[in-house]
């Protein structure tokens, strides 16, 4: 089984990169991506601890693009180091989750929840402080009954406390991961949000951004979806990829590593035939340094 969409405590995870690489090979994952959000921060220790288990490491990112419906997140798979654009774009988004996460902090004690930024942050340690880490700890605290509760009740779209993310311009997002070593695929499309309808102009435009992949095999869609976003994706000769979306057996449930839409085994054809190919031909000799 292979995985190219895992998360780990330098985001929103709940395993270190080491332990996710631990984790993987104890489930038979052969090739892993670890893309944790708008960090890089846990690449340099999960290469050498997969180096150390035999497993092909793929390192990467997911960035947060500016969209007005939805979420877009954009995945930069194949990573050899951090160039100049992806620091100046992580150092941005970094500034930007800081003052929403502020500004949630503010509206939970409005609404009567005594929990402040600075102690979400000394209990979780990461810069990428976000609505799961104030979700655990609401629950940690039984203020909640678990993560999902805080999100129903105080976080999601139209809560009390509820703040819109800020992302990056598509462009930009799509440069940082290129001058990066990277390959720009789009995450869980339909997270943006767009009617079937309007899904092939959507991606068409995102496609003349740069983008050239598609995740169409997620662990969150059914897998007749699947099915006709991988269509979409070779009508429109983009490279098909799959993965979980894993953060931790403790966070979703429903979501296992090495597993996507149906509960399927994540194909080795994604890294084999399409991922691969295209690192190959680009990659040369590969650096491996990422700093931010």
């Amino acid at each position: 089984m292979i995985d190219l969409h895992t998360h780990s405590t330098a985001s929103d995870g709940t395993m270190s990169p080491s332990e996710l690489m631990q984790y993987a090979s104890s489930k038979g994952i052969s090739v892993i991506a670890l893309t944790d959000h708008d960090t890089t921060a846990g690449l340099a220790e999960a290469v050498q601890e997969a180096g150390k288990l035999g497993i092909t490491f793929v390192p990467g990112i997911e960035i947060s693009v500016d969209w007005p419906t939805g979420e877009f997140h954009l995945l930069g798979l194949g990573l050899t180091h951090s160039s100049q654009e992806l620091k100046d774009t992580l150092l941005n988004l970094r500034q930007e989750r800081k003052n929403r996460n502020r500004k949630m902090a503010e509206k939970l004690q409005e609404n009567g929840v005594d929990i402040s930024y600075e102690e979400v942050f000394e209990r979780y340690k990461t810069e990428n402080i976000g609505r799961p880490h104030f979700a655990s700890m609401m629950a940690e605290k039984g203020i909640v009954k678990h993560r999902q509760q805080a999100f129903d009740v105080y976080f999601a779209s139209g809560r009390p406390c509820y703040i819109p993310r800020t992302g990056v311009e598509l462009d930009k997002a799509v440069q940082a991961i290129r001058t990066s070593g990277g390959v720009p695929v789009q995450a869980h499309p339909l997270s943006m949000y767009i009617s079937w309808g309007k899904m092939d102009e959507t991606m068409r435009e995102i496609q003349a951004k740069g983008v050239v992949g598609l995740e169409a095999w997620h662990s969150a869609i059914r897998v007749g979806q699947a099915q006709r976003l991988e269509k979409l994706a070779r009508d429109l000769g983009m490279i098909v990829t799959g993965g979980s979306d894993f953060h931790g057996e403790r966070v979703r449930a429903d979501r296992h590593i090495g597993y996507t839409a149906g509960k399927k085994e994540i194909q080795d054809r994604f890294w084999t035939e399409e991922l691969k190919p295209l690192l190959d031909r680009t990659h040369g000799t590969d650096i491996l340094t990422f700093e931010e």
